[in-house]
């Protein structure tokens, strides 16, 4: 029997060549709320995972993005969680900042975590207890001793809308890059101190990172300082959250909520 890593693996290289069958294509744009795109290449994905997974596995539930919510998935033992294009923005403007997000959930946490970028390869993948890795090589969260030497990935939408003027002095770098779910993977692997963001986010948009950035021997808790529990009947995660080392995690934390 193949393994769910391998099952979600397929499922998300499957994905990523339909997203790249679109990518600086033609396709039809529309408008779920403000600023918040959604493309064919969006619903493309997502049933062709969907297929994918359901068929594979056909007990366990399905949370998407992309699919009309049912309240089935909250009696299921298992359900996939799944964003089938994490950085639809990115996607539309050409930039390579998006990936295939697709994550298990058993008892409210993530134990197969993907993230693939269709663009570059990057595939980072883990499964509970057994690390996490990019490229099939292993990864760790790692993070510099001083605050003022870190670097944070943070929100392109966020920063031009000044949310994070005033914590500008507080660390060496505020790098904005687009999908949520792709800055997990990247801090998970040591390519930043950081990961935060200062607005609520999805379950779908940081399941799998965080099962990866978890296994990569880091931490993720929302901005109340909380562990978060997938599969829950409300997916949004308030008010914002922090991931990577679990030492620069908490020095972050004091920071963002000195003034709350």
């Amino acid at each position: 029997m193949r393994s769910e890593l391998n099952i979600a693996k397929e499922a998300a290289i499957e994905a990523g060549s339909v997203i790249l069958n679109y990518y600086n294509a033609d396709y039809e744009i529309q408008e779920k709320g403000y600023h918040n795109p959604v493309t064919t290449a969006d619903y493309e994905a997502d049933t062709r995972l969907k297929e994918i997974l359901l068929n594979a596995r056909p007990d366990y539930g399905w949370l998407s993005e992309e699919t009309v919510d049912s309240r089935e998935r909250l009696e299921k033992e298992r359900v996939w969680v799944v964003d089938p294009l994490d950085g639809t923005k990115e996607f539309i403007e050409g930039v390579p900042h998006f990936v295939v997000s697709i994550a298990l959930v058993e008892s409210g946490q993530p134990t197969i975590g993907i993230l693939y970028n269709p663009v570059t390869g990057e595939t980072f993948t883990a499964t509970q207890d057994e690390g996490a890795c990019l490229n099939s090589e292993p990864i760790h969260c790692i993070a510099k001793e001083k605050m003022s030497e870190m670097v944070i990935l943070n929100s392109r939408s966020e920063t031009r809308r000044g949310l994070w003027e005033p914590y500008a002095g507080a660390f060496g770098e505020l790098r904005a890059i687009g999908s949520v779910a792709y800055k997990l993977g990247l801090t998970a692997a040591g390519q930043a101190d950081i990961f935060a963001s200062l607005r609520p986010k999805n379950e779908w948009d940081i399941c799998a990172g965080t099962c990866i950035i978890q296994e990569a021997g880091g931490k993720v808790i929302d901005l109340n300082g909380n562990n978060i529990s997938f599969n829950q009947e409300k997916t949004l995660i308030e008010p914002g959250l922090i991931a990577g080392d679990i030492q620069a995690v908490d020095k972050t934390y004091k920071v963002l909520t000195a003034n709350t």
